[in-house]
């Protein structure tokens, strides 16, 4: 996890131990049981000494629970009813719910809506069946945006400057590794532009196949990101053209239709962005 930039650290009205607050919270995944303050330091990229006064006051505050015996800390009910004050609030993620089922049951795949977190996708729904035992994601499971398909759905729906901001940020997440995340997404605003979903067939986890749709509303809100994924020995590239990305798609399209949502890219609008012999066009220079 990245530091604060320098620039919201130089904004007189942004908050720093707010926002270093904020870090040790996130700090904390799924699955993850108890964490001490030297994993939240490194996690956080913060010093020790801060992360220390900083989870005293969370515990004063009583978001977070000391366990002497181990010397750690654990996430408490008044932290978690944020995370479930906000997916009470998120509307698309009920109303979401059949159609998932329905993709679900008909492809025998994981099929997930997420949200945007910093250089990740976080799931806040998730409809699994028995035939999905290989995909161990659940509500609040992240996944990068540049390696998996609900990561470059979401990509390829934003605006030119807000992908360019994008970029940037992934650049420096990455750092040398950059180049081939770029490569990566590239190819995936091709595979928009053409079939209007986004896939990844072992980009971001080797035995991982998965098709993903963006979805952008006109309240403002978003965009979101729905995916369906398996095993990559069900979900073959071939498969995921040929039936689980048009399935994926359509479905997307009629959750828009119901919650009187905008389509984040037709085909026309993505190809827009490709130069001449087939490379996504660099938004000036952004994802360079």
């Amino acid at each position: 996890m990245k530091r604060t930039g320098k620039k919201t650290a130089t904004d007189r009205n942004f908050v720093v131990a707010l926002s270093r607050g904020l870090d040790v919270l996130r700090a904390f995944h799924p699955n993850d049981g108890l964490l001490g303050n030297q994993e939240i330091a490194a996690r956080t990229n913060l010093p020790k000494p801060t992360v220390s006064r900083l989870t005293y006051t969370l515990t004063k505050l009583g978001y977070l629970a000391p366990v002497p015996r181990f010397e750690k800390y654990q996430l408490t009910p008044a932290a978690m009813s944020l995370g479930y004050a906000a997916l009470a609030n998120l509307g698309v993620r009920h109303l979401s719910e059949p159609f998932r089922e329905d993709v679900m049951r008909a492809t025998g795949g994981a099929v997930a809506v997420g949200g945007r977190d910093r250089h990740s996708m976080i799931y806040f729904g998730q409809s699994r069946g028995s035939e999905t035992v290989g995909v161990q994601l659940d509500v609040g499971s992240r996944v990068p945006i540049a390696t998996s398909a609900m990561g470059r759905a979401y990509f390829w729906a934003l605006d030119d400057a807000d992908r360019a901001e994008l970029s940037r940020l992934l650049r420096e997440h990455y750092g040398s590794r950059w180049p081939k995340m770029r490569d990566g997404l590239e190819r995936s605003g091709e595979t928009v532009a053409k079939y209007g979903f986004a896939i990844s067939v072992g980009d971001w986890h080797d035995d991982i196949g998965a098709a993903g749709v963006a979805l952008k509303l006109n309240d403002g809100t978003g965009p979101y990101a729905f995916n369906c994924g398996a095993p990559a020995f069900r979900f073959t590239e071939e498969r995921l053209i040929n039936d689980i990305g048009p399935r994926l798609l359509a479905m997307v399209r009629n959750i828009e239709a119901a919650l009187g949502g905008l389509m984040p890219h037709s085909k026309k609008d993505v190809s827009k962005k490709l130069k001449s012999g087939g490379k996504v066009a660099r938004v000036a220079e952004g994802i360079r």
